[in-house]
């Protein structure tokens, strides 16, 4: 959060105390911009947040709603009656509007739709047959088009009777008269363009063009590598345009994406409100805590089993967090790693052979590196030269697991279908636990018992 918004949030902080709510509201109706007052919201416990969201004035509500996180955004939606979800809408743009739509209760939505023009109906309908996470979900379908056969003067005089463009428009899309992509002209080239030549000598034919069921990450990858500002979408089939998309779109991907991955390798979802309710909160959260329960009470189980050992020599007891915890480090930064390259779509089955020696390789390195430091304090600290040995095997072990499984579970997990960033760090902690205590405990009683 910036400075500028803590000092806000203080401001409206105080009046809310001392009851000053004509200077709250002046700040939340003009005195501040649409995305501050945003920030606002969603920086305030759920009480202060709803008499925010109620002393901003309705024709506001709209502007505010557009920066808001999904997850708040549809609460106060939510609580809206039909006429204000309208009014509200008229302030989105259809792809933003789609989404949004998706989370609300169906009968809501179709009381939305009937009340919008047959056009604007049209638009949002056809956004909301895509999946959100799609090209399809992200494009809009507010464009200009032209055909082929028509001169850079007329071209010009069209663009006139427009009383302004679309947002991002760099180019202007080419189309046949069943409306099937057939190029782009960037304003660049019909601004230095002789008035008399046809779009069709001066438009590129050879454009990036994106299919309406990529995925979103595919979209965002290609915007990065091709530098675009925005892509036209068709239809696989028929390869007619359907909408375009533009780099604010691709941005809220790349910023979701990151958020996903930070909030996914705590068990959290990807629309964790930091100031959601208590109940909302504990219910999220509940989930992996059980998980990691069952897990954690799964390596207990393995010590156990070795309970004797542990009895006879009291400083295994000691000694024994150390070797779980290099392999669980070791292993979190392979995986790290591993989950990275496959959003970056840059690891596959020619690929992850040569990484997984590598990371064994690595692992091998480090593990007679840091094994060799931990050896020799162990044999200061306890003056048992065999425990030094037997730490340091276990901790050569449990690094070459924690390389393996950080380099094979996500592949692994990605392949069927689960989520890595979501379920690979419990199942990473599970192994490096379990392999860590096995490996040392079982030396242990081989050589000391």
């Amino acid at each position: 959060m910036s400075e500028k918004t803590l000092s806000h949030l203080q401001t409206v902080s105080e009046s809310l105390e001392s009851g000053a709510t004509m200077q709250i509201r002046y700040l939340l109706n003009g005195a501040l911009p649409a995305q501050d007052v945003a920030r606002l919201l969603e920086s305030s416990p759920p009480k202060e947040r709803k008499l925010l969201w109620e002393l901003i004035d309705s024709n506001n509500e709209g502007e505010v709603l557009q920066y808001l996180t999904e997850d708040i955004g549809v609460q106060f939606m939510k609580e809206m009656d039909t006429e204000r979800l309208v009014a509200v809408s008229e302030h989105f743009e259809s792809d933003d509007l789609a989404d949004l739509l998706q989370h609300l209760p169906e009968t809501i939505v179709k009381e939305v739709l009937s009340s919008m023009t047959a056009q604007d109906r049209t638009r949002v309908e056809a956004l909301l047959s895509y999946s959100e996470d799609s090209a399809g979900g992200l494009m809009n379908t507010d464009t200009i088009t032209i055909r082929p056969n028509i001169t850079v003067d007329i071209v010009f005089r069209y663009l006139r009777r427009h009383s302004s463009l679309p947002d991002m428009t760099d180019n202007l899309l080419v189309v046949s008269r069943s409306d099937r992509l057939l190029g782009t002209l960037t304003l660049t080239k019909l601004l230095v363009s002789d008035p008399e030549n046809t779009v069709r000598d001066i438009m590129d034919t050879d454009c990036t063009v994106i299919n309406a069921d990529t995925p979103a990450s595919e979209v965002a990858q290609l915007f990065e590598k091709m530098d675009l500002v925005s892509a036209p979408v068709i239809d696989g089939d028929s390869k007619k345009l359907l909408g375009r998309i533009t780099i604010d779109d691709v941005v809220d991907v790349i910023r979701d994406e990151a958020e996903h991955s930070m909030l996914s390798m705590a068990g959290l979802d990807d629309d964790e409100d930091t100031f959601s309710p208590i109940l909302k909160t504990t219910k999220r959260r509940a989930v992996w805590l059980g998980i990691n329960l069952i897990t954690a009470f799964i390596a207990s189980y393995v010590i156990g089993l070795f309970q004797n050992t542990l009895d006879q020599v009291v400083a295994l007891a000691i000694l024994m967090p150390i070797v779980a915890s290099m392999g669980g480090i070791a292993g979190s930064q392979v995986l790290t790693l591993v989950i990275r390259g496959i959003a970056l779509n840059q690891i596959g089955s020619t690929n992850a052979k040569w990484l997984l020696n590598r990371e064994l390789i690595v692992g091998m390195i480090n593990g007679l590196l840091w094994a060799s430091v931990i050896a020799a304090l162990t044999a200061i600290w306890f003056d048992n030269v065999k425990i030094a040995y037997i730490i340091a095997g276990a901790t050569i072990i449990n690094l070459l697991f924690a390389a393996t499984t950080g380099t094979l579970l996500p592949i692994f997990l990605k392949k069927i279908g689960i989520d890595p960033a979501l379920a690979g760090s419990v199942i990473l902690t599970t192994v490096t636990d379990v392999v860590g205590f096995l490996s040392f405990l079982g030396l242990a009683t081989i050589f000391l018992v």
